[in-house]
């Protein structure tokens, strides 16, 4: 753990010019920060009013949310004192989910990793030269209309608020939990713009949003503190998968351009050998992971559907390549492909080991329910036998063309997941 503190102080340092230290978009940890997660990664004893606590922020997750909701906060939460580096926002601290004992700094200051607010797109030939086939990239697409945003630019900005198919979203990407959120931007009627606020809860992001500066958990969308705590931002569908992959399934699609109006290495990895490391980075909280027997930094793809959700581990996935689960009633489908590297192994993000992608979907077309299996070496539905990509799109046969409905998923690190969704399973 020491060791890759260390590494992405120094990458940090190297990468980004001097004067633009903490814009970099790496997090350089506080010196308490670091002694703290050095010591206690997972505290060996977990405390009953923590796992409550994350039981509120987590499994009250809607995926409904955008629309402001009675909620009851914790009275012992509230008007607390403000926490460190208040100074910098107008938030209105007296309102909480959260105790502000938990939250981590996590280096840059409030916008010191600036989020993309004019982005700019290029089409899918323009990159062909600047991407590499092995790299991730999140695809959204709404009203079909289809944009990509490659993790290589994602990793130094961590949102992008943008506009896809007429619809106001914030693209978001935590590297330090591996999570690729999309959100619906309007709340309450409301068009918000969100900024990186430069501080962490069990190692995620907090966004906040500039319009009433609360701030929310990147990986539920859950507002924490400020005028909207207890509310739920609305997710947006999106899919996350290797640049091969998006090429063909999106050939009209426009990319995000890495004329983003900043100076920044891209391409470079400021966080390199972190999936493999022992313990997440400025992780401060309970113990959700057994330190004995289960890696805190395995991938797990979260599904979502009304009420309900659930998880599958990419080595289940990688073992059998389609996962299929009911969910409040409806049927998802997880496909799973290899040929996706990871973006946090080596020090370029498209030079990672080979982790592959998972994805879900709900397996109708025109009203008929479809089953999978995997039928030499390619996911085909029983029905018709069509084959099928990572995208969710029959390649060939008689539904060639056909592009499944994508579910509400996130990929996750499993600390990550148990962090947010402590009654979810796996």
């Amino acid at each position: 753990m020491r060791a890759l503190m260390i590494t992405l102080i120094i990458v940090a340092i190297v990468l980004v010019p001097p004067v633009a230290l903490y814009a970099g978009g790496s997090r350089e940890p506080a010196p308490e920060d670091a002694r703290a997660t050095e010591s206690t990664p997972f505290p060996a004893e977990r405390e009953l009013e923590q796992m409550r606590r994350l039981a509120t922020i987590g499994a009250e997750l809607r995926t409904d949310g955008g629309v402001f909701r009675d909620v009851s906060l914790p009275p012992d939460l509230q008007n607390q004192d403000p926490p460190p580096g208040a100074h910098q926002f107008r938030t209105d601290f007296s309102r909480a989910l959260i105790p502000y004992s938990e939250i981590v700094a996590g280096g840059p200051p409030k916008d010191g990793i600036p989020a993309i607010n004019d982005p700019r797109f290029v089409g899918v030939a323009e990159m062909e030269r600047l991407l590499r086939d092995q790299e991730a990239l999140i695809a959204v697409t709404v009203a079909g209309e289809t944009h990509l945003y490659p993790l290589q630019i994602l990793m130094w900005h961590e949102i992008v608020n943008d506009e896809v198919g007429g619809r106001p979203v914030s693209v978001t990407y935590c590297p330090l939990c591996n999570t690729g959120v999309v959100f619906d931007r309007t709340f309450d009627g409301e068009v918000f713009d969100f900024g990186v606020s430069g501080r962490l809860i069990y190692s995620n992001m907090l966004m906040y949003d500039r319009q009433t500066e609360t701030w929310w958990i990147q990986a539920t969308g859950r507002g924490v503190v400020g005028e909207y705590a207890g509310q739920q931002l609305r997710l947006v569908p999106s899919t996350m998968i290797s640049w091969a992959q998006a090429r063909e399934a999106y050939p009209d699609a426009r990319v995000l351009s890495f004329e983003t109006g900043y100076r920044r290495d891209y391409g470079r990895n400021p966080y390199r050998g972190y999936d493999s490391a022992d313990a997440p980075f400025l992780y401060r909280g309970p113990a959700v992971v057994d330190s004995g027997g289960e890696d805190p930094m395995m991938r797990v793809l979260s599904v979502y559907h009304g009420e309900a959700v659930t998880a599958v581990s990419f080595p289940e996935l990688e073992a059998s390549r389609v996962v299929q689960r009911e969910l409040d009633g409806a049927a998802v489908v997880v496909f799973w492909a290899a040929g996706t590297a990871s973006a946090l192994d080596d020090s370029w993000v498209s030079g990672g080991r080979d982790v592959g992608t998972a994805n879900a979907f709900y397996p109708r077309v025109e009203g008929r329910e479809l089953t999978f299996r995997v039928e030499d070496g390619e996911i085909t539905d029983r029905e018709t036998g069509s084959r099928w990509n990572a995208a969710g799109i029959a390649r060939e046969g008689e539904l060639a063309g056909t592009r499944l409905e994508p579910a509400l998923s996130v990929h996750h690190f499993l600390f990550s997941w148990r962090a947010f969704h402590p009654e979810g399973g796996l």
